[in-house]
C-alpha cells in the first residue's frame, strides 16, 4: 500500500498494468519520503536486450495513467538487475523501502536472493525530483 498526497493506493494496480508492457518481466513500487510528502517509485526489471529509456518510461506512465489515476503515476522509474524476494516468492516492498530510506533490513534470512538488496543502496536517480 502506497500513500501518495494521503491518497492510499495498491501496488497491485501499479504492477498489472506495467507488466503488460512486452519490455518489463517484473516491477515493484514503493513509496519514497520526499519533500515532505510521499512519492511513488516503481523499479522494473527489463527483459534480456530491452532498455529502459525515456520514451519507454512515458509509456508506463501513459499505461499507467490510461488504466488507474495520475496518482498511481510514478514519479521516478528506476531499471534493475533483479526483485528481492522472500524464500515464497512473495516481492519484498517493505525491505526495498527500508533500504530507499536507510533503514535496516529485518530478517534477510528470509529472502530468496538477499543480494538483489545491494543494488537499491543510495541510488542517484532517487536523490533528485
Amino acid at each position: 500500500m502506497l500513500n501518495p498526497g494521503g491518497v492510499r493506493i495498491g501496488t497491485a494496480e501499479i504492477y498489472r498494468q506495467v507488466e503488460k508492457l512486452p519490455e518489463v518481466i517484473e516491477s515493484l513500487a514503493i513509496g519514497q519520503e520526499w519533500k515532505e510528502d510521499v512519492r511513488v517509485v516503481l523499479f522494473v526489471r527489463m527483459r534480456q536486450g530491452r532498455v529502459l529509456d525515456d520514451d519507454l518510461r512515458q509509456r508506463i506512465r501513459q499505461t499507467i495513467r490510461d488504466n488507474t489515476t495520475p496518482r498511481h503515476v510514478p514519479a521516478k522509474i528506476v531499471a534493475v538487475t533483479d526483485i528481492p524476494r522472500t524464500i515464497s516468492g512473495k516481492i519484498v516492498e517493505i525491505a526495498v523501502r527500508n533500504i530507499v530510506h536507510d533503514l535496516p533490513v529485518k530478517n534477510t534470512d528470509a529472502l530468496a536472493n538477499p543480494q538483489a538488496l545491494d543494488q537499491f543502496h543510495d541510488l542517484p536517480e532517487l536523490q533528485t525530483d
